[in-house]
C-alpha cells in the first residue's frame, strides 16, 4: 500500500503536508530522524501514521502535561483508542489497569520524570517499542530556550528499550540546538528534515513607547479595535493577570494561564479557548507548546521574550489555518533589566551548586527549605552525575554566556531598522524566499487585511456572571 494510501484509509487525509512525507518514509526505512517542521505543519502525522506500520508500540516523551492530554484527546477524536497517557495524574487503580494492558496500546504517552522511575521502565521493558518519539526535542539541548535536564535521559532509556528508532521532532532549532540533539540522543547517522521556518501568512510588528504604562493604553486601544482570537504573552505570572483582569473590565472574554496554576485549571484554560469561549489567553511562556487551534489572529508580546527561539515557537501559534495573522512585540525602555533578570534567575548559582554537591543525600530538605530551587536542583543533579562541583559550576556559567548572547539578539531585533522577517529566519541560519507583500512593520504594513470589530466596544449590562446567568436562566 503507498503511503498516501495508508494515509487516506487511516486519518482520511488526501495529501502529505510539506516535509510529512519524507520524515514518514525515512522511519520506515528503519532509521532515525530529526525533524525540524514549523509550528502548524503537523509534526504529529509523522510518528501517528508509521505507527500502523511499525509493530508493537509507538512511544512519545512528552515535555508538558498539557500537551501530552491534548495530543492523547487528539488521537481519540481521530478514531484512534489504543492510546495511553502515563503521568502523575493518573491514580493508582487506573495506573495498574495500563500496566496489565500496556502491550495493548499503539500510542504510549509518557513523561521525561516519569520515564527515568525504574518500575516504569522495567514495564516499559516488556513490551515491543518500535520507535521512540521525543517531542519538542529543543528541550533536550542545554543550548534550548526551555531546557529539560530530564530529556537528557532518554539516551539511558535506550538499551532498556531494546534500542528502538528515535524521532526527534521540534519547530524550532538551529544547527548547535540540533547538533546537541544528536549528541545527547546518541544518534549516529540520523536523516535530518529541515523545512523553511518561514510563515508567509504571518505578518511582523514592533511598537515602541516612550513609557511602560503607554503599552497599557496601546493593548486597550488594540483589543477593542482588532477581532481575536489571540495570546498575549507576558514575562510574569503577575503580569498575565492584571493583563486579564483589565480585558475582563473591558467586558472580552479573557483568561490567565502560568504555570504556578493547578493543573486542571490550566486544563480548563486551554478548553475554553480551543471550544472558542475565550477571546483572549494572557499567559507566561507555560502556555502554546503543542496547542492546536487553527484560527488564532493574534500574537502579542507584551514584554520582550528570553531569546530569539522562544519569540519564534510563540509567534508560530498564530495563523495555523494559513490567513493572516499578527505577530505585534511591544517594547519600552527599560524592557531589558527584566528580561535579563528573568534568564539570569533561572540558572543555577554557585551557592546552589555548592549546597547540592555537599548535600547530595538531602534533596529534599534542601528544596522543601527554599535553600535550593527545584527547577535549579534537577538541573544541578544532571550535570553532577556527569562531572565535579567546579566543572558543573564552569558548564552552568558556559550557558549563561550563551543567554547573555541570547538576550542581545533580541536588543537587536526591537532595534533593527532592516526586515524584520529576514532578520529572524537568519537566526537560525536560513534566508528569506519570496517574501510576501505584508511582510513587517520596517517594509509597511497594510493592517486592513486583519479582521476588525464591526463596532466598538460598549458596556453590556450583561457583563457580570449573575446579569448574565439571569439571562439565560430568567426567574418566573
Amino acid at each position: 500500500m503507498k503511503l498516501e494510501e495508508l494515509l487516506f484509509n487511516t486519518y482520511g487525509f488526501t495529501s502529505f503536508r510539506p516535509g510529512q512525507r519524507e520524515v514518514i518514509s525515512q522511519i520506515l526505512e528503519g532509521g532515525d530522524v530529526i525533524a525540524l517542521l514549523p509550528t502548524g505543519m503537523g509534526k504529529s502525522m509523522c510518528y501517528q501514521l508509521p505507527a500502523h506500520r511499525l509493530p508493537g508500540s509507538v512511544l512519545i516523551v512528552s515535555p508538558l502535561l498539557s500537551l501530552m492530554q491534548d495530543q492523547v484527546a487528539q488521537l481519540k477524536k481521530m478514531g484512534e483508542k489504543s492510546v495511553v497517557a502515563i503521568n502523575s495524574f493518573v491514580k493508582q487503580a487506573e495506573r495498574e489497569k495500563i500496566w496489565d494492558n500496556l502491550a495493548s496500546y499503539r500510542f504510549i504517552f509518557i513523561s521525561p520524570e516519569m520515564l527515568v522511575q525504574p518500575f516504569v521502565k522495567n514495564q516499559l521493558q516488556r513490551i515491543r517499542i518500535s520507535l521512540l518519539v521525543a517531542d519538542e526535542a529543543h528541550c533536550i539541548s542545554q543550548w534550548g530556550f526551555d531546557f529539560r535536564p530530564d530529556y537528557l535521559r532518554i539516551a539511558e532509556i535506550l538499551p532498556v528499550l531494546g534500542n528502538p528508532q528515535v524521532l526527534a521532532l521540534t519547530a524550532t532549532a538551529t544547527k548547535k540546538v540540533t547538533d546537541e540533539i544528536m549528541a545527547y540522543l546518541k544518534l549516529k547517522d540520523p536523516y535530518v528534515y529541515t523545512h523553511p521556518m518561514d510563515r508567509k501568512n504571518i505578518a511582523y510588528d514592533i511598537k515602541r513607547f516612550e513609557k511602560p504604562n503607554d503599552k497599557i493604553e496601546w493593548l486597550k486601544s488594540f483589543v477593542q479595535e482588532f477581532e481575536g482570537p489571540g495570546i498575549i504573552y507576558a514575562g510574569t505570572r503577575k503580569k498575565s493577570q492584571e493583563i486579564t483582569e483589565l480585558l475582563l473590565e473591558m467586558g472580552l472574554r479573557a483568561a490567565y494561564y502560568h504555570g504556578g496554576m493547578e493543573h486542571q485549571d490550566r486544563i480548563f484554560v486551554q478548553q475554553q479557548f480551543q471550544n472558542g469561549e475565550l477571546e483572549w489567553v494572557c499567559s507566561t511562556n507555560a502556555f502554546g507548546m503543542g496547542v492546536h487551534i487553527a484560527d488564532i489572529r493574534h500574537v502579542i508580546h507584551f514584554q520582550l521574550p528570553t531569546s530569539i527561539e522562544g519569540y519564534v515557537q510563540e509567534v508560530g501559534r498564530a495563523g495555523r489555518d494559513g490567513e493572516p495573522a499578527l505577530a505585534t512585540l511591544l517594547y519600552a525602555s527599560g524592557d531589558e533589566m527584566l528580561m535579563e533578570s528573568l534568564v539570569m534567575d533561572e540558572l543555577p548559582n554557585r551557592h546552589e551548586i555548592e549546597v547540592v554537591a555537599g548535600n547530595s543525600q538531602e534533596s529534599k530538605r534542601l528544596v522543601e527549605e527554599g535553600i535550593v530551587r527545584e527547577t535549579a536542583y534537577r538541573v544541578i543533579s544532571y550535570w553532577l552525575s556527569q562531572m565535579t562541583a567546579e566543572e558543573t559550576v564552569a558548564r552552568i556559567d558556559m550557558i549563561r554566556q550563551e543567554k547573555i548572547r541570547q538576550i542581545d539578539k533580541m536588543k537587536k531585533l526591537v532595534n533593527l531598522a532592516g526586515c524584520i522577517r529576514e532578520y529572524l529566519v537568519g537566526c537560525f541560519d536560513q534566508e528569506v524566499r519570496d517574501k510576501p507583500v505584508n511582510c513587517c512593520v520596517n517594509d509597511g504594513l497594510n493592517y486592513e487585511v486583519f479582521e476588525k470589530k464591526k463596532q466598538k466596544y460598549q458596556k453590556s449590562e450583561l457583563d457580570n456572571w449573575q446579569n448574565r446567568l439571569n439571562a439565560l436562566l430568567p426567574l418566573g
